[in-house]
């Protein structure tokens, strides 16, 4: 499979040699086509990177060609549909089937140029990109996909609350039918620069802010300028949080506001806990994806490995684990990952407490005499409890502690000293292994 093909199918001979020319000359290889039955011939045999497929051919249509390989499960590849004479419904349902764009003939060759790159840049994306779909198949997941699917076609605001690297782009991403027009920044700024520079860009797709709520004040005001666009370029707006809509209200966060007054759908994003059961799946989907990509050379997880993978709580949701797997294909002596390699993986990064252990740890607590005492009193037992129970799966990581309980870190600190609580108790227990997370599973 080449890095850069391209497959032009047009039954127009003069067409097909002028892109092939053009491209050719841009550095791509090319391959043509004169119509859909030589098109699956050639998309099986050579497996391009894009087509060009144009609209209207004698015999089956490029809409139809487009449909079929939809349906087959084939259309893994950047297709953009060309014609002279294409009407608005035709453009609508092909981008519905899946198409990255349409070109208009005679196309313009910056256009023709510019979309070709664009495209090609989004199938290296798409390659890259671990879906929900290999998220596995417990109630837990079977459920999140139902609720999913309920809200597909659906235009309002989404709101998407859990955990750091519980797969909140993964949601964002199966809640578009375009793809490729979502719109993820990972950094803010232009928030307030210039809030209306996606609309162009991403019409008819989507933006998915990852986490309104470390916004600043000057973004969220920007973002809700945005928002006020955002209809009118049919673009849809989701958005990630790790507090709830309550608790983002209490803290004045202007987004937030502005989505309860808008009927936010809201859709809870489980973390790898409460999947356990995926695990295993989740964990080859990581491991054949590396070698595939070349990252990793070949590697098998043994049922041992799998075994004691299963036993940790994995606070780092998906991103942790990848980078689990990772390590442990690297430096496995031999093609099999053991269970004493992860073990030992587990022991020289600090990663030996499980929720097990945690939950072991904790103080036992009589809920009667809970009951009988004063309610501050009572609550303040509670908060304490509670928060050292999260600083210790946090393992004295506060940034991580505050993310998962919902509080802003100087809030967090706060109320440990009102509790009088040491944070400094739990940095022996500190995680040595926190990684940069894989932005593709944040």
């Amino acid at each position: 499979m080449t890095s850069n093909l391209v497959l032009v199918v047009d039954d127009d001979i003069g067409i097909r040699e002028l892109l092939s020319e053009i491209l050719t000359e841009e550095g791509y290889e090319v391959k043509e086509a004169a119509d859909a039955r030589e098109a699956r011939l050639l998309y099986e045999q050579y497996r391009p990177q894009l087509v060009l497929l144009d609209i209207w051919m004698p015999g089956e249509d490029g809409v139809s060609l487009l449909k079929s390989w939809s349906e087959r499960g084939q259309l893994d590849i950047p297709v953009v549909m060309m014609s002279g004479h294409a009407t608005v419904e035709m453009a609508v349902e092909a981008t519905r089937i899946g198409a990255f764009g349409v070109l208009e003939k005679p196309v313009a060759l910056p256009k023709l140029l510019s979309t070709v790159a664009q495209g090609l840049e989004s199938g290296k994306l798409r390659q890259q990109r671990f879906s929900i779909l290999e998220l596995g198949h417990s109630s837990v997941i079977t459920d999140l996909r139902e609720r999913l699917n309920t809200l597909l076609l659906k235009k309002t605001p989404c709101l998407l609350v859990g955990e750091s690297g519980c797969g909140q782009e993964l949601v964002a991403r199966k809640l578009i039918m375009q793809v490729e027009r979502l719109f993820v920044p990972h950094e803010m700024g232009w928030l307030e620069d210039n809030p209306f520079h996606p609309l162009e860009a991403f019409q008819h797709g989507g933006i998915f802010i990852e986490d309104i709520g470390i916004l600043t004040s000057g973004e969220q005001k920007g973002l809700l300028r945005l928002m006020e666009k955002l209809t009118r370029y049919d673009i849809r707006f989701l958005c990630g949080a790790k507090a709830s809509l309550d608790m983002l209200i209490e803290n004045n966060n202007l987004v937030a506001l502005e989505l309860a007054r808008s009927l936010v759908d809201i859709v809870i994003v489980p973390t790898l806990r409460d999947h356990a059961e995926d695990l295993p799946e989740i964990a080859h989907h990581f491991l054949h994806r590396m070698v595939r990509s070349g990252e990793i050379p070949f590697r098998t997880l043994t049922s041992g490995a799998l075994s004691i993978l299963l036993r940790y709580g994995w606070p780092g949701n998906l991103p942790e684990l990848a980078n689990a797997i990772r390590t442990l294909a690297l430096i496995s002596a031999g093609t099999d990952i053991t269970y004493e390699e992860v073990e030992r993986y587990f022991f020289e990064n600090g990663m030996a407490a499980t929720e097990k252990d945690v939950l072991a740890s904790l103080p036992s607590v009589e809920l009667p005499p809970l009951l009988n005492q004063p309610l501050r009193q009572a609550r303040d037992e509670f908060e304490k409890i509670y928060l050292e129970y999260h600083l210790r799966r946090a393992k004295g990581n506060m940034s991580r502690a505050a993310e998962t309980v919902g509080l802003e870190r100087t809030h967090l600190y706060r109320k440990l000293r009102q509790l009088g609580i040491a944070g400094v108790d739990f940095r022996n227990e500190m995680d040595k292994s926190d990684k940069v997370a894989d932005p593709d599973l944040s």
